[in-house]
């Protein structure tokens, strides 16, 4: 069964960047689907907030969204090939600070109530 895994995360500085990975070990979900027939998400959780969106891919690449907090900083991306998930984080704030999660959907969703088989998560801290 197909478990996601996140991965990249640190301490970074102010303005600096990160690049995320989310595997996907495992052939198929319990529903019997692969990676490749999912929508992916990303979502961060800041210590006493709630869980919220960050960005989502289509699973066949032709679509993205984004939170408007990290449009034009983020970028989403996928390689199915590979069953992995990647979000680049450019000129990164101390506001971006959170755990980093990753998960899939059968809708490219901003909800995370859409979404299932979450990661562990990925801390990323960003010193002022």
């Amino acid at each position: 069964q197909v478990q996601l895994v996140e991965s990249g995360g640190g301490l970074v500085q102010a303005g600096g960047s990160l690049r995320l990975s989310c595997a996907a070990s495992g052939r198929t979900f319990a529903s019997g689907r692969t990676f490749s027939t999912y929508h992916l998400g990303w979502f961060r959780q800041a210590p006493g907030k709630e869980r919220e969106f960050v960005a989502a891919i289509s699973w066949n690449i032709n679509s993205t969204i984004y939170a408007d907090s990290v449009k034009g900083r983020f970028t989403i991306s996928r390689d199915n090939a590979k069953n992995a998930g990647y979000l680049q984080m450019n000129t990164l704030k101390p506001e971006d600070t959170a755990v980093y999660f990753c998960a899939v959907s059968d809708s490219n969703s901003y909800s995370p109530n859409e979404y299932h088989s979450w990661g562990q998560g990925t801390q990323v801290t960003v010193s002022s």
